[in-house]
């Protein structure tokens, strides 16, 4: 069985994708966005979680004709590679798509890994296991990147993935791609996201509408996120609806695009997650509670409701004290609370923090009416301003930080575990 050379332990990302490019040479590029067919060699290589990223992780990828799918892995510390099968899960674009997760690995763990057939390699690329447990780590958060991507989103994209060059993972609040089932979009999208930063992080993607083409998930959907499998007992929910928990974190994907229920099914699909979404929360053994989806609990711009999202699930993410809830779809900034958390000081509030953002440069005329309408109150709200998101956790202390490409902090705040109950404080 071949081996890889051994190398010094990696202590972050950035220095693990440094070696990661030393080992591999020329890497080569994704195809031209608006290209609507695979290269030759594995291309789209993504690195998604699964519900036990300590132990386990799953990569998918695509090539032009269908290939034997094999994973190549091995400690980044040495020692002899192991080879397993991957499964083919579908053709879209012009590619035929593959799936494979690594198990029996070790938390905390750096790992280097190539896809192919045995013969046609991607580069090297490397990624690190969580803790088994609560650890500090960083990811990021980024709203819906959508429209213009090449010449719009990614320069934000890329300053994000620049400026939290250590973060472990990416949220992703739907709405990726404009037309769902565009394959030049896609590749548009990965491209702006970029080679190592797909292949060397979790990705945890939340669907949009734009996911969507009427009743039907875009066929790239599950073959890019298949989930974790964990989700709600729906087949319509599948991938879509899931959890992972990292290093003292759950994160939640939920799917609020309520208006592509199939058969306009809207109180099934709602429902049938409330109960999931209870359940998931009741058991959650991890101090940090971080859940996202794309048609938000409390409207951020002009002409649009969140009230059929808050009637099913803010009384849930309220009793469960949510830390987070990080969504997308109304093309403007803002974040708040329900007046009800409010404290004396007005810097200062409890209960859980409920943000949009957007990343591309689509916007739309931010208004505070609906917040006010689902009892809420905005803090920050802001239009035309794309930006990106910086969550860093340790131990009792979760900071945010909202910002523009040329690092301009827009939004911050803190979130207090350390003292008598929970408290967000303004830091903008």
């Amino acid at each position: 069985m071949p081996t890889v050379p051994p190398s010094p332990r990696v202590a972050s990302r950035g220095a693990r994708l440094l070696l990661a490019g030393a080992l591999a040479g020329l890497v080569l590029p994704f195809a031209v966005p608006g290209d609507a067919h695979a290269a030759t060699t594995p291309e789209r290589v993504l690195l998604v979680p699964t519900e036990s990223p300590a132990t386990s992780q799953t990569v998918t990828w695509r090539t032009t004709t269908a290939t034997a799918p094999k994973v190549q892995f091995t400690a980044a510390s040495g020692g002899a590679s192991v080879t397993v099968d991957g499964a083919r899960t579908g053709t879209a674009g012009g590619g035929t798509y593959y799936r494979a997760t690594l198990t029996g690995l070790s938390p905390a763990t750096d790992y280097r890994y190539r896809v192919g057939d045995g013969t046609t390699w991607s580069a090297w690329f490397t990624f690190r296991t969580a803790a088994d447990g609560p650890a500090p780590f960083s990811f990021l958060y980024l709203g819906d990147i959508q429209n213009d991507i090449t010449a719009g989103a990614a320069p934000v994209v890329r300053a994000a993935y620049a400026d939290a060059s250590d973060a472990a993972l990416t949220v992703h609040a739907g709405d990726l791609v404009n037309n769902a089932d565009n394959d030049g979009q896609w590749a548009e999208w990965f491209a702006a996201v970029g080679t190592d930063n797909g292949a060397s992080m979790n990705h945890i993607a939340t669907p949009g509408n734009h996911e969507y083409s009427g009743w039907s998930l875009s066929g790239h959907w599950p073959l890019h996120f298949p989930g974790t499998g964990n989700g709600p007992d729906d087949d319509d929910l599948d991938g879509t609806a899931y959890y992972t928990d990292y290093q003292g974190v759950r994160f939640i994907s939920l799917n609020s695009n309520y208006t592509n229920a199939p058969w306009l099914d809207i109180v099934d699909w709602m429902e049938d997650q409330q109960v999931w979404l209870e359940g998931v929360l009741a058991d959650n053994p991890n101090p940090w509670t971080v859940v996202t989806f794309h048609q938000p609990v409390f409207a951020n711009s002009e002409g649009r409701s969140g009230a059929v999202v808050r009637d099913y699930w803010l009384d849930v993410l309220e009793e469960y004290d949510v830390d987070l809830v990080l969504q997308g779809h109304d093309h403007s900034y803002g974040r708040g609370n329900l007046v009800a958390n409010r404290t004396d000081d007005p810097d200062v509030h409890t209960g859980p923090v409920y943000v949009v953002s957007v990343t591309g440069p689509k916007m739309y005329t931010p208004t505070a009416s609906d917040w006010q309408r689902g009892g809420a109150e905005v803090r920050t709200q802001l239009g035309d301003t794309q930006t990106y998101q910086i969550v860093e956790v340790d131990g009792d202390e979760l900071t945010y930080q909202a910002k523009t490409a040329d690092g301009t902090v827009v939004d911050a705040f803190v979130i207090d575990k350390g003292g008598d109950g929970k408290r967000v404080t303004d830091l903008s």
